[in-house]
């Protein structure tokens, strides 16, 4: 073996491990895990966080961070000593860890200001109904939120999808799955795009996302059926609408609720 054959050979095996190390320090680096920083790309299972803290930004609300940790709303609420009707504001922490001893939140700073996202044009009013609605007893009476084809199935199991892909074009209606009230409307659910969440009552909230244009507001009351968004590709490639509904928190697949057409 040559000098020059030697020399190449032992330049080749130093950049082999300068390589190595970097491929290892940048997958190291990746699993490092801020709470308040999670992604969601096309809705495939955002993990559920029950540690660390969620500073507050503007258009978030108490239920949209709920959601996005695949938490539920009145858990965080009681971890963090807020009560109804769950006013939050930017610069706030929201405690994500699941204990009792959890302290109120804190961090609160300079101007309050409302925290629900006025982002949505909003065509029209929506009617209003009593607000005995969202927190009545009695059953909920479901209905398809779009009338397309299912284009993608739950299958929160193996990872894929938190609710159902409803295919559609551009501009058709989305409606109220049920009756209750917008706690929910704006885009700031990275993945989601332009998105509803509804409370139906203090067990079940939906969320319909992608849309084109929001209709209703936060803190608006809608009926079962009434046109809410319009369908869209906002946070996605195609039009569609992807609809869930959550029971305390955690993903359950919607064909158990919706009837049979």
């Amino acid at each position: 073996m040559t000098g020059d054959d030697l020399g190449q050979k032992i330049y080749l095996s130093v950049c082999s491990r300068i390589f190595s190390w970097t491929t290892l320090i940048l997958l190291l680096s990746g699993c490092s895990h801020d709470p308040s920083s999670v992604l969601v790309k096309e809705l495939r299972l955002p993990p559920e966080v029950n540690s660390g803290s969620h500073i507050v930004r503007h258009g978030e609300t108490l239920f949209s961070i709920a959601w996005l940790y695949s938490r539920d709303y009145k858990e965080l609420a009681a971890i963090n000593g807020i009560r109804s009707p769950y006013t939050i504001y930017p610069g706030q922490h929201v405690n994500l860890t699941a204990s009792r001893y959890a302290s109120r939140a804190s961090g609160s700073s300079g101007k309050r200001i409302r925290t629900s996202s006025q982002s949505a044009a909003v065509k029209k009013a929506p009617t209003k109904i009593s607000g005995k609605t969202a927190h009545s007893s009695k059953p909920l009476s479901w209905h398809w939120p779009a009338n397309g084809k299912v284009v993608q199935a739950y299958s929160n199991d193996n990872g894929l999808n938190k609710g159902i892909d409803i295919g559609g074009k551009l501009g058709e209606p989305v409606n109220a799955a049920a009756a209750g009230e917008v706690v929910y409307a704006g885009s700031e659910l990275a993945g989601y795009g332009k998105l509803i969440i509804m409370k139906h009552n203090n067990s079940y909230l939906s969320a319909y996302a992608h849309n084109k244009e929001l209709l209703v507001r936060e803190g608006d009351s809608v009926k079962a059926g009434q046109k809410i968004a319009e369908i869209g590709s906002t946070g996605t490639t195609e039009p569609k609408l992807h609809f869930e509904i959550r029971h305390n928190g955690k993903p359950v697949d919607p064909m158990r609720f919706l009837p049979e057409r």
